[in-house]
């Protein structure tokens, strides 16, 4: 079985632990970097290249700036939005970006897992 690799970029500590809890009890998902702000994320996906790097939406540095960096300097790895935000404005930025898919917090686990699938296999 072909494990996807995964990057989280979240600067809420509790977030950043239920999602890699979540992420890592899946048998075809490696949480390989764990970050909390933007230009960790980057420099996090550039050192392992992840299949997916999931997003927050508003952690420091933006994560519309972190998604363009990683596009650019790790253009393999798929990029999944985690947020709490989901008014038009901060989709479409994220869009603009290079997200492929656009999650809100709060949907369960499953979705999440289904979600990062999704992503990884480019069929958002």
């Amino acid at each position: 079985m072909t494990r996807l690799t995964v990057l989280i970029g979240d600067d809420e500590p509790m977030i950043r632990e239920a999602l890699s809890e979540v992420l890592a009890a899946e048998p075809d998902l490696d949480v390989v970097a764990i970050a909390c702000d933007a230009e960790e994320s980057i420099a996090l996906a550039v050192r392992h290249e992840p299949a997916v790097a999931i997003l927050d939406m508003r952690m420091p540095g933006g994560g519309a700036h972190a998604a363009r960096e990683i596009r650019n300097r790790s253009p393999r790895t798929k990029i999944m939005a985690f947020s709490a935000y989901g008014d038009a404005r901060s989709v479409e930025e994220m869009g603009r970006a290079g997200v492929t898919e656009y999650v809100l917090k709060g949907v369960p686990n499953r979705d999440i897992v289904a979600a990062v699938r999704r992503v990884a296999a480019g069929a958002a």
